[in-house]
């Protein structure tokens, strides 16, 4: 009968050790517990203010689909040197796959599309206003192979590699 009371108040030391170290653990914890972070519920408190600026109410990406592809202008020199190195990192990132080295669709991934993407030499592509340029590449275009890219390109990437392509010229 002992050895039991000895067991217990063993195990209860143990429990109580265990209990302790958890609740220091806990007090001294360095991130924020869950429990912890504000909240509002129905009812109970006043709905916080946000800061103003957090979220836009006005310009971005939105502007771009919502304007006509003719009166989308570039707002950076497409002319620019750094902007046609700059876009040719990017479409040998992005476009490459598809439009191929030679620009001309045959790339590892588009050779394999029917039909081909659009050969980016071609007077039809070169012709092109850099407003239609950044819309197809942005928001694709409809029953042909070109994604929507929006959410993988940047706005400033997306203007750089039609830098580039519009620096290409036609093929001859």
């Amino acid at each position: 009968m002992k050895t039991i009371g000895v067991i217990f108040s063993f195990a209860g030391a143990v429990l109580l050790l265990a209990y302790g170290a958890y609740t220091w653990y806990d007090n001294n914890f360095p991130f924020g517990r869950m429990w912890e972070t504000p909240g509002v519920f129905p009812h109970e408190e006043p709905i916080l203010i946000q800061e103003a600026g957090i979220v836009p109410i006005a310009g971005g990406e939105a502007i771009y689909r919502a304007v006509p592809a003719e009166q989308i202008e570039s707002p950076v020199d497409l002319d620019s040197p750094d902007m046609i190195a700059k876009g040719q990192i990017g479409y040998r990132n992005f476009c490459l796959p598809c439009h191929g080295p030679r620009f001309d669709g045959y790339g590892s991934v588009g050779q394999s599309f029917a039909p081909r993407p659009r050969d980016l030499r071609s007077e039809e592509v070169q012709s092109q206003t850099e407003g239609v340029m950044f819309k197809e590449i942005s928001f694709g275009v409809e029953g042909k192979r070109q994604p929507a890219l929006a959410t993988t390109i940047g706005p400033d990437a997306r203007w750089q590699i039609i830098a580039y392509v519009k620096s290409l010229g036609v093929r001859q």
